[in-house]
């Protein structure tokens, strides 16, 4: 499969306070949020100046890809694309076709099945593709990547770094985006939360650690909707009452420090720890890492020259799903 082209497709954040409540009502169209709720998040944003850092790490990330793609000879312009900010990608795909884009792989900035994380962004392809219409190029996401062992090694020694600045032996705690229980219980089952579960057990084991926790953050639903658990906060409070001197937080589910891991864990949550007396680090995601971008290249690779997937090698594997074009769900235990 040959491609004239790559488009990295992620969620957006407001680069300017003016632009904070209008990202925010983008993001929440539909889902009926007070506007109260609204105004607590929007202070989030605007304690960083009102500017998320996630469109800054995906300029950079595109400039590694970009410099990945020509290490391997590759001369393939790469394209950004956002969901709920500028730059829209439905105005990236209509520049595309303008630019005579033939086919594209589309990199999403997220590495797990379920709804929020996959499905989503095989809508905003089909929808891009809508509205650019005829002559609209072909665009063919890329698999999931939870189980890459690139990902798995930026974690690990995202992690080992983490250790060094924390006293004594912390506490292991892995963290991702909570979603409803009955969204996980929809895809797979449990597709996302079992994805997650693996690639903490996969990067504790490359880390060097046998017992390490789970947990779940940044739910934002109504509180008689369940959702997953237990929640990030809860869990630290009880380290803190058995004792615990000292824990290092890893978002394993996020691939770039954006609003939800420097508010919610740097700011919140280490807040947390130092009135509970405990010792606090965050390893890093993997933001524009060079590996990163070799991790995207190898995506590419895997399509254009048909190899197999790449895949950190374990016994009763939990499901990664491949490719999809043009907004075609690739399996219906993940996007249907």
């Amino acid at each position: 499969m040959e491609f004239d082209a790559v488009l990295l497709l992620s969620f957006g954040g407001p680069e300017g306070p003016e632009q904070v409540r209008p990202f925010l009502e983008n993001v929440t169209r539909g889902r009926g949020i007070p506007p109260e709720r609204l105004d607590d998040v929007a202070e989030h944003y605007l304690h960083f100046g009102g500017v998320s850092p996630i469109n800054g790490i995906n300029r950079e990330l595109i400039k590694a890809v970009e410099a990945e793609l020509g290490a391997r000879g590759l001369d393939l312009p790469v394209y950004f694309g956002n969901r709920n900010w500028e730059p829209y990608v439905e105005d990236t795909v209509a520049a595309m076709r303008d630019n005579g884009i033939r086919r594209a792989a589309v990199f999403a900035t997220s590495a797990w099945g379920g709804y929020s994380s996959c499905t989503q962004y095989v809508e905003d392809i089909a929808r891009a593709r809508r509205a650019a219409g005829a002559g609209a190029p072909e665009l063919v996401k890329l698999r999931q990547f939870f189980d890459h062992p690139l990902f798995v090694e930026m974690f690990a020694d995202s992690i080992a770094a983490a250790a060094q600045t924390v006293p004594g032996e912390a506490r292991l705690v892995f963290t991702a985006h909570s979603i409803p229980v009955a969204a996980d219980e929809r895809h797979g089952p449990n597709l996302y939360s079992r994805q997650v579960a693996e690639a903490a057990r996969l990067v504790a084991e490359a880390a060097g650690y046998q017992d390490y926790d789970h947990v779940w953050q940044s739910r934002s639903g109504p509180p008689q909707i369940p959702w997953l658990e237990p929640d990030v906060a809860d869990h630290l409070a009880r380290l803190a009452e058995q004792g615990t001197k000292a824990v290092i937080v890893c978002p394993i589910g996020f691939v770039a420090d954006h609003i939800e891991v420097v508010w919610d864990l740097d700011y919140e949550l280490r807040l947390q720890a130092e009135e509970a007396g405990m010792a606090f680090a965050r390893a890093s995601t993997p933001n524009a890492d060079p590996r990163f971008a070799r991790l995207v290249v190898d995506l590419i690779d895997e399509l254009r020259l048909g190899l197999e997937p790449v895949r950190v090698a374990r016994p009763n594997a939990v499901p990664g799903y491949g490719f999809s074009v043009n907004g075609t769900p690739c399996s219906p235990n993940c996007c249907g």
